[in-house]
This record gives structure tokens, sequence and C-alpha cells, in this order.
């Protein structure tokens, strides 16, 4: 069932890149990031309340705040940057150094998470690597 949520996921990453690029054309790219921030902010929340979970936050850590908090600082910086790319370079060139972050993925995990880097994992990461180079120059 992952692997569904997963093409989903790839999926609605992929309309991203393209609503985006027609979307920060003549607009600042911070502003656009806010925007977006905005409409993800107010859908996220709805599914929250939607689903009746909201009753979770107060199970909360303090290592799943710190977590959380440093995990969307990161999305935040990766979606400014990524709209900043897109508005100045082509979607075909933007994404695939975008999905670099698969490889990067691969790798940090071995590196913190401990899990492990088997030969094909790091043949994926490898090819991912090289298709990104193949597609940006």
């Amino acid at each position: 069932m992952w692997w569904i949520f997963a093409l989903l996921s790839a999926l609605f990453a992929a309309l991203t890149a393209i609503f985006a690029k027609v979307g920060i054309k003549g607009v600042d790219t911070d502003l656009a990031t806010a925007i977006r921030t905005v409409v993800i902010l107010m859908m996220a929340w709805g599914i929250v309340w939607f689903k009746g979970t909201a009753s979770g936050f107060a199970g909360l850590t303090k290592t799943n705040w710190t977590f959380l908090i440093l995990s969307g600082c990161a999305t935040g910086l990766s979606w400014i940057c990524y709209f900043k790319a897109l508005q100045l370079g082509k979607v075909t060139q933007v994404a695939p150094v975008d999905k670099l972050s698969v490889a990067l993925a691969i790798v940090l995990a071995a590196m913190f998470l401990k899990e492990p880097l088997t030969l094909k994992t790091g043949m994926g990461a490898l090819l991912i690597i090289g298709g990104t180079f193949v597609l940006i120059f």
C-alpha cells in the first residue's frame, strides 16, 4: 500500500513543478512560497480535523516537536530554493536536480538512521545521480 502513496506523491510533486513554473512568472519566489505554504497549512489542518486526529497533538514529545520543527524548517528552505530555481531555470533541469534528494536521503539515512545501505540501494542511488547528470547536461 505504501507504494501507491509514493506514486501519488511523485505525481503531485511533478504537478507541483508544472503549476509552480506557471504560477511564479513575474512573482517574487518568496511570496509565492508563502502563498503555497498557507494553502498547504489549510489543507493539512483540514485533513486533521476531518479525520479527527487532532487529539494526538497532546501526546507529542519534546523529540517529536524538535524534529518536526527541524523538518518544517528544512521543507521551507527547500521550497524557497526550489521556487527560485524554477524561476531561473527549466523544469526539465530543476526537477531532476531536486530529485537528487532521493540519493541524498539514502546516504543520510545510512549515516544517521543506521538504515542498511545495500548493494541494490547504493546502485539505485548511483543511477539516480547518473540520470540527473544526463538530464541537466
